[in-house]
């Protein structure tokens, strides 16, 4: 069966998101965020808005490189911390939704959707997936 795995990154200043399918890592696109410059540093604040501005943009951008459509991912990955809090917090929250309106679960928070915690990643599987593929997943991310 063939994995694909949607991860997003947003703990600091930088938005990114990779495709990865049967554990290669398909792409990387990030944006940056030059309005720190002005401020000698990254304003927590400033960096969780412009997340809120980049995070389509890029998840859509890696779903479009990489050719997946969002109904053949099998799981969406975040970033958990460490990292700025409201930074953190657009990212879990995106990736949540997405898989959310992905996979057709009622609710996140209460479904049969599991999440395995990792260092620093945090990753929100279809529940439709058998016991072997969920561990195909975990196999793949503890290879990146």
């Amino acid at each position: 069966m063939d994995i694909s795995i949607l991860a997003i990154e947003s703990s600091c200043d930088e938005t990114s998101a990779s495709v990865i399918h049967n554990g290669k890592i398909l792409n990387n696109i990030i944006a940056s965020q030059s309005i720190h410059q002005n401020y000698g540093g990254v304003v927590p604040e400033l960096a969780s808005r412009a997340h809120q501005q980049n995070i389509i943009p890029v998840i859509d951008q890696a779903l479009k490189d990489a050719n997946i459509v969002k109904s053949s991912l099998n799981a969406v990955a975040f970033t958990q911390g460490p990292g700025l809090l409201g930074a953190l917090l657009v990212g879990a929250s995106f990736a949540k939704a997405f898989a959310f309106a992905g996979t057709g679960t009622q609710d996140i928070s209460k479904s049969s959707l599991f999440t395995i915690f990792v260092p620093f990643l945090s990753l929100t599987i279809s529940p439709t997936l058998k016991p072997t593929e969920k561990a195909l997943i975990n196999l793949f991310l503890y290879k990146l």
